[in-house]
């Protein structure tokens, strides 16, 4: 929980600084959506290799190497701030509005891809709490993980809308995400116990290499190229033939497909048509957070004992979609509202199904299937923050609207879901 709530509240401190460091450096809208789209693309090709990684060489290995991109990631954010403003290239197209590309600029897209290609500590976190949980605890857990991300999500954005008043600006957060990264690294070398000591089959040179770059020991849980088949085992393909996967990807896809639709117009209508400031932005991304702290702590852990994560996922898609309609009325009264409903939606559907997904496959597959998952996440993200940010500049608070729709899918899809649940339970058992 500690390594989440800190790679998270580095993670969320750039959040309401982002549109305001793009606009300052030349980018528009469109621009930001690209940048922002930058990041899931790059997780999109890194979490599956880091997950199917950690299968093999352990949770906390990676979890360190993905750490140390992130810091680096930011390294270079910083970077930007003293490099010269050098005009790159322009462009003045209707469709994209103009913009100019300068060299900071680049080397914060850069700054994304290192971060995202690391950036599959999510996934493997998840794995690794998948590890140490059981079926009486597993919800509990994924409930307390989600109030930990919640809670960085409370501070990062509020740290970053008073540090970015300061007369550093910008650039002040940026330097203390780089020191939380730096914090999280030595947290996860020193404190950190590791889940799967079992390493793979040594026989071939390139693991034997990979085993000595890590100083892994070599452990007697596999047998003679049982790793080689564990691997094959692993692939996308035979993921897809575990019982409730292909929906489940499909809701986690709609899930971040939607919310990143939200998260590229919500920026853009602080910044131009609320006229709203990096603190106003934070406080409202704060307070959001703060419900979900409330909800993933005492409330969902009450309602788990006694709903199934299934009806769970179900009330929490309806409440968002009910939460996405207010958030496109212009009024500040409907915008928190809908920001609390948003917050209890998300609070009580996200942790259910991260639950509900742990317990798909065995523990051997898990690392493949939370990154094989975070890549179906970044692959949505990817899409929709270029998609939110262009749909803005031609519907406004309609990409709201179409968030909230993809949502009353996923309620659908989770009643069908319901409807053969006897059925799943069986082919999980058997399984």
């Amino acid at each position: 929980m500690l390594v989440n709530f800190i790679g998270i509240l580095g993670y969320s401190i750039v959040v309401p600084i982002l549109i305001f460091i793009v606009t300052d450096f030349g980018g528009n809208g469109f621009i930001y959506g690209i940048l922002g789209a930058t990041y899931p693309f790059f997780q999109f090709l890194g979490a599956p290799i880091l997950g199917k990684l950690s299968d093999r060489i352990g949770r906390k290995k990676v979890l360190v190497i993905s750490q140390l991109g992130t810091f680096l990631a930011w390294m270079l954010f910083i970077l930007a701030f003293v490099l010269p403003e050098t005009e790159l290239w322009s462009s003045n197209v209707d469709s994209t509005s103009p913009y100019v590309m300068t060299l900071p600029l680049l080397t914060i897209f850069f700054a994304r891809m290192v971060d995202g290609f690391t950036g599959g500590n999510i996934s493997v976190a998840n794995a690794y709490l998948s590890d140490i949980s059981t079926d009486e605890d597993r919800n509990a857990n994924f409930g307390k993980m989600g109030a930990s991300t919640s809670l960085g999500f409370v501070l990062g954005p509020a740290f970053a809308g008073v540090l970015a008043s300061t007369i550093m600006g910008e650039l002040l957060p940026l330097i203390l995400a780089a020191l939380i990264s730096l914090v999280a690294i030595f947290i996860i070398q020193i404190r950190l116990e590791e889940t799967v000591p079992c390493v793979v089959n040594v026989g071939t040179i390139r693991l034997r290499s990979l085993r000595r770059f890590f100083q892994v020991e070599h452990k007697n849980c596999f047998q003679e190229g049982e790793a080689d088949n564990q691997g094959l085992k692993n692939s996308f393909r035979n993921i897809l033939h575990v019982p409730r996967i292909p929906l489940l990807y499909g809701i986690y896809f709609l899930t971040f497909l939607a919310f990143s639709l939200f998260y590229a117009g919500l920026p853009i209508y602080a910044n131009t048509e609320l006229g709203w400031s990096a603190k106003e932005l934070g406080i409202f991304l704060a307070y959001s957070s703060l419900i979900m702290v409330i909800v993933q702590g005492p409330i969902l852990g009450r309602l788990q004992k006694f709903v199934p994560n299934e009806r769970l996922i179900a009330l929490g898609a309806i409440t968002l979609a009910l939460a996405f309609v207010l958030l496109s009325r212009d009024s500040i009264g409907l915008m928190y509202l809908a920001n609390t409903l948003l917050s209890f939606g998300n609070g009580i559907m996200w942790p259910s199904f991260m639950a509900l997904l742990a317990r798909a496959g065995d523990a051997k597959s898990q690392g493949a299937i939370q990154g094989y998952g975070n890549s179906m996440g970044s692959m949505a993200s990817m899409f929709g923050l270029i998609l939110g940010g262009l749909l803005f500049e031609q519907i406004s608070t309609g990409v709201f609207l179409l968030a909230g729709l993809l949502f009353i899918i996923i309620f659908v899809l989770m009643g069908s879901f319901l409807l053969k649940g006897p059925k799943l339970a069986s082919l999980e058992k058997s399984h």
